[in-house]
């Protein structure tokens, strides 16, 4: 223990990293590139899930959200029978390993502008995290998404980022 300013003895706060592992979810949809977007789209709402990993000969390549189906499809009126994942998935897939820090995961997608984290442990997909996941774990995280949108100029870049 050290003592603080008042000469009072302060407990010293222990800090137990999160690893992406610890809040992963290890339900992952998987779809190959072949397959049409709107097979992709029911497979989504059948599990519940925001993302879809796309893979190539069995191997993780890139990835299809709802993001993606309402931007590439919806907002550009294409069929989405005839329109595959490949022509719309976000590739190359970035990805971290299951041994990450969650602070450094979120830095990534706050960096990198994405959602959805594929989690991998020797190139072999584990997971997936996501927003959702890192605020459940790091409310500090929380606070500062919260920060953020109390300051109007700032606000204006979320919601861009959010719409557009």
């Amino acid at each position: 223990m050290s003592e603080d300013e008042t000469g009072n003895k302060a407990k010293e706060k222990i800090v137990i990293p999160i690893k992406a592992e610890d809040v992963m979810t290890t339900k992952v949809a998987v779809i190959d590139e072949a397959v049409s977007a709107k097979k992709a789209a029911e497979i989504m709402a059948q599990e519940g899930v925001s993302a879809i990993i796309v893979t190539v000969k069995g191997k993780a390549k890139g990835i299809v959200t709802e993001r993606d189906i309402l931007k590439r499809i919806v907002a550009e009126d294409k069929n989405a029978v005839k329109t595959k994942v490949k022509d719309i998935m976000s590739s190359p897939l970035l990805t971290i390993e299951s041994s990450t820090d969650l602070e450094e995961a979120a830095r990534l997608m706050f960096e990198k502008k994405i959602k959805n984290l594929p989690v991998t442990h020797e190139k072999r997909l584990m997971g997936l995290i996501n927003l959702q996941d890192i605020c459940r774990f790091q409310p500090e995280i929380l606070r500062l998404l919260r920060q953020t949108m109390e300051t109007p100029k700032n606000l204006q870049k979320v919601l861009r980022y959010y719409i557009t």
